[in-house]
């Protein structure tokens, strides 16, 4: 079934929606590319020039807000408002992050700094929602970042971005999984490890199995199938207990604080601080699952704004109160990596306030898996809708109303990595995911303000590219250089100047192509030049063989792209287009008929 075949195949389409189960041949590959082996072939064969095509091919958000959502075949209802936005920011964001990683890179990189740590990563957060901001606000729909990219980058760069998508939401459940299980033994007085299957003869970092783990994710994605309504009240209910118990830590824990123990403030230096940070960026992931929300809202120039960088505030404060707390109360040395905040209570006389906690953190790691089963069955239907993914994962169920292929996937995943793998391992993967993601937005942005089709000019053009190359390959340079010195600062001289010159050259040079229609991010280029920096600077930070995971990701994503996922895109996008052709032919045809009967009218009277 292809896409531009609405009459022929949309019938078909819905009966496999209505029953959710169809698993045939054409649920998973329908496009003529793969109808048969000769045609497979074939198109192995144009694969040079059906990559150019797809590289230079930019989606339409015309095509990306009807044509595109239409292949879900029911409209969803707009009934949330910027309260609700804000509490969903909340409930998807404060999780295992503050509850286990702030010990963890307290007691390993940074020490008492890891405030700092914090606020370096909340400011490139913030950076980042003011991007997704303007896009939710212009492009309301489910696909979130990845059908901004298709917009602004092409299909290519959007589906090596859907991929890291994909990725930081199995990595992000994976992770507040296994935090979960831990958080549950603190709650039982056992060790962390204590609910863990230990099989010796598999490596260190993927030996601890985690039963427990599974068995969340799967009544998170019953939850998660069976209702997003319900889904939402449970968020509400779930984020009043978060902020309840973060308010609890803070005045608890300021009562048993020791300024002594920021006698050694930055043990390990302002490198100890953004190595820390990098990794704490991963507290901050989960309100791009709010930006797929858009479609829902019922004001988005109003209500985006406000809920996304309302709760993006709130929950960077909470985390540099909660880090200033932890590393008052006891020494960062003695800070355990585990459970820090339970265990901190427990060495300050404070045990009763351990289960307060510990309880606390469940609900908040609870509602951040049920918030990201949520939103990444949104984004995986919404790429399945443009064939990049087989459109069996597109489908919706008829009584449910939920992708529930898509959720059942996607869980399915996320619980094969918590089984096995540490947490170290996910957090620093995960980060690298999500900054390459959210710089991938920024650029985005740039390009969207400052390059419009038939528009802007070829020398505007190549003049933009040429920044945007010097803006990217100084930030590269200046984490690069980061990386390998360790005491110089020369090279900072040269590199954070070249960023600053492109800048400035774009806003001097180039003319703005588009002005935001509704709600824009300020003083473009400069904010998203600095996103940019800013997630290219704390990727350097992050350890070798998280990059090495990495790169066997994105190799495994371009191998997909080449052998399925070109050829799929590539028959529906021109599907789509002789569809466009036929419609309007047909419209003409319509127009020149009703000027005849007029004429003949005319001629009567």
């Amino acid at each position: 079934m292809g896409v531009g075949n609405e009459g022929e195949g949309g019938e078909g389409l819905k009966k496999r929606r209505g029953c959710g189960c169809s698993c045939t041949k054409d649920d998973f590959i329908p496009e003529k590319s793969f109808q048969s082996w000769s045609n497979y072939f074939n198109a192995l064969k144009e694969t040079p020039t059906r990559f150019v095509d797809q590289l230079t091919t930019r989606s339409m958000e015309q095509t990306e807000l009807h044509e595109v959502k239409a292949r879900s075949h029911h409209e969803m209802k707009k009934t949330l408002t910027w309260w609700d936005l804000m509490w969903f920011g909340i409930g998807a964001v404060i999780g295992s992050g503050i509850f286990v990683l702030t010990g963890l890179e307290a007691k390993e990189d940074a020490g008492p700094a890891v405030v700092l740590s914090y606020v370096v990563s909340g400011v490139s957060a913030m950076l980042s929602v003011f991007c997704y901001t303007e896009f939710a606000v212009e492009i309301p729909v489910a696909g979130g970042s990845f059908a901004y990219l298709r917009v602004e980058l092409g299909d290519f760069l959007a589906f090596i971005g859907a991929g890291n998508i994909l990725l930081e939401y199995c990595i992000g459940g994976a992770a507040v999984a296994r935090s979960w299980t831990s958080y549950f033994a603190t709650l039982c007085n056992h060790h962390p490890n204590d609910f863990r299957i230990n099989v010796h003869h598999l490596s260190a970092d993927y030996s601890h199995l985690d039963p427990i783990a599974v068995g969340v994710i799967a009544i998170i994605c019953i939850l998660a199938v069976l209702s997003t309504k319900g889904s939402s009240r449970f968020n509400y209910f779930a984020s009043i207990v978060h902020v309840l118990i973060i308010v609890f830590i803070i005045v608890a824990g300021l009562t048993k604080a020791d300024t002594k123990n920021y006698s050694d403030f930055a043990p390990h230096g302002a490198r100890g601080i953004f190595q820390a940070s990098a990794v704490l960026f991963f507290a901050y992931v989960g309100f791009d699952a709010v930006s797929t929300m858009a479609e829902e809202t019922k004001n988005p120039g109003r209500d985006i704004p406000i809920g996304l960088v309302g709760s993006m505030a709130f929950t960077t404060a909470a985390y540099c109160l909660m880090a200033i707390t932890l590393c008052l109360m006891q020494p960062y040395t003695k800070i355990d990596p585990d459970a820090p905040f339970s265990v901190a209570f427990q060495q300050v006389g404070m045990g009763w306030a351990k289960y307060i906690v510990a309880l606390g953190a469940l609900k908040g790691m609870t509602t951040v898996l049920l918030v990201g089963a949520v939103g990444q069955a949104r984004y995986l239907t919404h790429i399945a809708r443009t064939h990049m993914m087989p459109p069996w994962l597109a489908q919706v169920n008829e009584r449910t109303g939920t992708p529930i292929n898509a959720t059942v996937v996607m869980m399915v995943a996320t619980a094969i990595v918590a089984f096995f793998t540490n947490l170290n391992i996910l957090a620093n993967l995960l980060s690298i995911s999500t900054l390459f993601i959210f710089m991938m937005v920024a650029l985005g942005l740039i390009v969207r303000r400052y390059y419009v089709s038939g528009v802007t000019t070829s020398a505007d053009r190549n003049k933009l590219i040429a920044c945007i190359l010097v803006i990217v390959g100084s930030s590269i340079a200046t984490a690069t250089y980061w990386g390998l010195s360790k005491h110089g600062w020369i090279g900072y001289v040269i590199t954070l100047p070249m960023w600053f010159v492109a800048t400035l050259a774009i806003r001097i040079l180039v003319p703005q192509a588009k002005e935001p229609k509704i709600w824009g991010v300020p003083l473009v280029p400069w904010m998203p030049s600095a996103s940019i920096l800013i997630n290219i600077f704390l990727l350097g930070s992050i350890d070798k063989d998280s990059f090495i995971r990495f790169g066997i990701w994105t190799g495994i994503l371009l191998l997909y792209y080449f052998f399925l996922g070109l050829h799929a895109s590539y028959d529906t996008s021109k599907d789509l287009e002789a569809e466009r052709v036929k419609n309007a032919a047909g419209m003409e045809l319509n127009e020149v008929e009703q000027g005849e009967r007029c004429s003949t009218l005319n001629n009567v009277d």
